[in-house]
C-alpha cells in the first residue's frame, strides 16, 4: 500500500476502523444472547438471518480477496491508479470473518429453538439459490482471462444488494406485529455506531489522499454504512417511539403467562 501523508490521520483511521469493528462485531451478540435466554427465536425474522448469512459470506470473499491477494490488488491499481491505496483495511477482513461465524450461529439457533410457526420464506430460498448460481456463472466467465478483480467486485455487488434487502423483512415484521419483542435493540444501537464509524474511516482516508476514489472504488463499504444507518434509525423509531417494548409483549410471553396462571388456579378449582 502507498504511504499516508498525515500520521495523525493514519492513527485516526486505524482507531475509527477498529472502533467500527468492535461495534459491528458486538452488535451480533445481543440477538444471540436474547435467543439463548428465551430458548426461542419468535420475533426474529428468519429471512433476515438467512439473507444476512449470504451477505456476510459475500462480503468476506470480497474483503479477503482485495486485502490478501496481490493479483487482485494489482488489478485494482491498474484500474484506479497506481498511487491509490487499497480501500480494504485489516478490520474489514476481521469483521467479515467474525460476522460469518456469528451469523451462522444465529441460523443454528433458528434450527434448534422454539420457532412459533415461523419459517424461511420461498423468496429467501430463491435469493440464496440465485446468489450461488450467479457466483458459479461469474467464476467461469472470469476464469479464462483471470479477471479476478471483476469477480470479487461481483461479490461486492451481491453483498450490496443483500444489504439493502436483508433489513426489509424484519422492519416489515415489526410493523405487522406492532412490536419489536424478540428483536434486540442492542444490535440496532451497536450497528448504528459501527455504520457511522465505518463511513468516517473512509472519509479520513480520502482526506489524507486528496482523492475520493477509495469511496467509489469500494462502493460496497459505503453502501453497508449508509444502509445500516438508515434501517437502524427505522428500528430505533419502531422500538422507542412506535412500539415501546415496555408496552408490548410477545405472543410467546402471553402464552407462557397464561399457562402459568392456569397451573396456579387448578388446585383451587379441584
Amino acid at each position: 500500500m502507498d504511504s499516508w501523508h498525515s500520521e495523525p490521520l493514519h492513527v485516526s483511521y486505524e482507531v475509527v476502523g477498529w472502533f467500527a469493528f468492535v461495534c459491528w462485531s458486538l452488535s451480533f451478540y445481543p440477538q444471540v444472547i436474547l435467543n439463548f435466554h428465551r430458548k426461542s427465536v419468535v420475533g426474529l425474522n428468519f429471512d433476515y438471518a438467512v439473507v444476512n448469512l449470504m451477505k456476510q459470506t459475500s462480503y468476506l470473499i470480497y474483503n479477503a480477496s482485495l486485502y490478501l491477494s496481490s493479483t487482485v490488488q494489482k488489478q485494482y491499481k491498474e484500474k484506479y491508479g497506481q498511487k491509490e491505496m487499497i480501500p480494504v483495511a485489516a478490520n474489514d477482513v476481521a469483521f467479515s470473518a467474525h460476522a460469518v461465524l456469528i451469523t451462522a450461529i444465529t441460523v443454528f439457533q433458528i434450527a434448534i429453538y422454539e420457532r412459533g410457526g415461523q419459517k424461511v420464506s420461498k423468496i429467501a430460498f430463491g435469493i440464496v439459490l440465485l446468489v450461488w448460481l450467479t457466483a458459479f456463472i461469474c467464476f467461469f466467465i472470469a476464469l479464462p482471462k483471470h479477471r479476478w478483480l471483476w469477480l470479487v467486485s461481483i461479490f461486492n455487488f451481491i453483498q450490496i444488494c443483500l444489504t439493502i434487502v436483508k433489513y426489509i423483512p424484519q422492519a416489515v415484521m415489526n410493523f405487522m406485529r406492532k412490536s419489536t419483542d424478540g428483536w434486540s435493540v442492542g444490535f440496532t444501537l451497536l450497528d448504528f455506531s459501527g455504520g457511522l464509524a465505518n463511513y468516517a474511516q473512509m472519509v479520513l482516508q480520502s482526506i489524507d489522499q486528496g482523492s475520493w476514489k477509495n469511496i467509489y472504488g469500494n462502493v460496497g463499504k459505503l453502501t453497508i454504512s449508509l444502509v445500516s444507518v438508515f434501517f437502524d434509525i427505522i428500528f430505533m423509531c419502531q422500538h422507542f417511539l412506535l412500539y415501546p417494548s415496555t408496552n408490548n409483549r410477545s405472543e410467546t410471553s402471553i402464552e407462557l403467562e397464561d399457562a402459568k396462571s392456569s397451573d396456579q388456579t387448578l388446585p383451587e378449582n379441584v
